[in-house]
């Protein structure tokens, strides 16, 4: 694996309310590798989504520093593309129209935003509803507009916010095979966030589980699962290993959840 293009040093995020301090992150260290396929989870609000937003530049950290490519992270950049459950297309245009909306800052002409638009169409298998608005789309469809966009302009990083949580389980399966299919084709950095254990050990290079709140690193699981991965692996022992290791270390964090309520 080559040297890291993401690095995460002593990350730490306080949320502070009217009546106190709520401590999500705490101190966390992370390398992500050049063209790695990392995957976060953990139980429900241990600071998934908020570490994903402190590296798109969403939020700021109370402390502890973000690295791409050994410069600092200070807000929001054309190095890291953004992919959220929620679709966040312009309905007022079409598919094509939104992903050239993403390429007005590069030196394009209008003919070259049309040219890549429709490539990435292609790419998503959704060339021939280029013209179609939001609307027109399934939710499936919807996303696959919403990736092309966020590749558009060429990130060297990919965050993903649990961007499949909203589709039934057929589409959400289809649109795993389609990720895997499009990162293994133009290789780029990948953090993805999902609650879905199935999910993450498919998709990733490495599964990190992460602590209750205050969220930290409890463990990561190396994926040695061969690429190009296919759906027929789920049903193999070694994915079915995998699998049961994720989701025991995300269980043991759960019952201690529940030890804790019962004490109160």
């Amino acid at each position: 694996m080559s040297a890291a293009k993401l690095q995460i040093r002593g990350l730490t995020k306080v949320f502070e309310t009217r009546r106190e301090e709520v401590l999500a992150l705490d101190n966390v260290d992370l390398d992500i590798a050049d063209n790695e396929f990392v995957t976060l989870v953990g139980t429900s609000g241990c600071g998934k989504s908020t570490m994903l937003s402190i590296v798109a530049g969403l939020q700021q950290e109370t402390s502890g520093d973000v690295y791409v490519d050994g410069e600092p992270v200070r807000g929001p950049g054309r190095d890291r593309g953004v992919v959220f459950q929620a679709y966040t297309l312009f309905p007022w245009l079409t598919a094509r129209k939104n992903i050239e909306f993403a390429l007005r800052g590069e030196e394009m002409t209008g003919a070259e935003r049309t040219s890549k638009a429709n490539e990435l169409l292609a790419l998503v298998g959704l060339e021939k509803f280029a013209d179609a608005h939001p609307n027109e789309l399934s939710g499936g469809m919807q996303q696959r507009v919403a990736i092309a966009r966020a590749l558009s302009y060429k990130p060297q990083i990919l965050l993903m916010d649990e961007p499949f949580g909203a589709l039934d389980a057929l589409t959400r399966q289809l649109m795993q095979e389609l990720l895997t299919e499009v990162w293994e084709q133009h290789k780029l950095t990948v953090l993805f966030v999902t609650h879905d254990v199935e999910e993450a050990v498919y998709i990733s290079d490495r599964v990190i589980v992460m602590t209750n709140r205050p969220g930290r690193i409890k463990t990561e699981v190396k994926v040695d699962l061969p690429r190009p991965r296919r759906y027929e692996m789920v049903g193999s022992p070694e994915f079915g290993a995998l699998y049961s290791e994720v989701l025991e270390s995300i269980r043991e964090e759960s019952l201690e959840i529940e030890q804790l309520g019962s004490t109160l």
